[in-house]
């Protein structure tokens, strides 16, 4: 199978702090598929690191509340381009671009709520088969 997955999961240090969320687990599992690795964040052209992001009201916005809305809809349209032939989508929890049913609810407070990031959302309607990390039993079944 063809995967794409966020860059994050595969141990590249793309996140707003520079760090990564290598999963071990996760990449055992993917052992043998071929792995795109994206980056919606890097793609728009953040610099890493760089101000954490968080959506609110449907609005991407730094912590010091910049819009960078149209920043992060023209890096997820990049990642959208790369990821063409892919089976199925696996992206980093929580994240403004990449999260899957649980998004951080633009406080900047820790505080978690029900919602898709940007990239997320694009897989979505574009009919992607779209997992977390925390779907790892889901994923685990359909790579067989």
């Amino acid at each position: 199978m063809k995967i794409a997955i966020s860059a994050c999961l595969c141990g590249k240090n793309v996140r707003y702090d520079g760090s990564n969320k290598k999963d071990e687990r996760l990449l055992k599992l993917l052992k043998g598929h071929e792995l795109v690795l994206i980056c919606p964040e890097t793609s728009a052209g953040f610099p890493i690191p760089h101000e954490p992001l968080e959506i609110l009201s449907g609005k991407v916005f730094t912590s010091s509340m910049k819009d960078v809305t149209d920043k992060l809809i023209q890096g997820s349209y990049k990642c959208l381009a790369q990821i063409k032939d892919c089976d199925m989508v696996i992206l980093k929890q929580k994240s403004p671009s990449c999260g899957k049913g649980k998004i951080y609810d633009g406080s900047f407070s820790g505080r978690l709520i029900e919602g898709n990031g940007i990239f997320t959302k694009m897989c979505i309607d574009n009919g992607y088969r779209v997992f977390s990390e925390e779907d790892y039993e889901c994923i685990r079944k359909e790579l067989g």
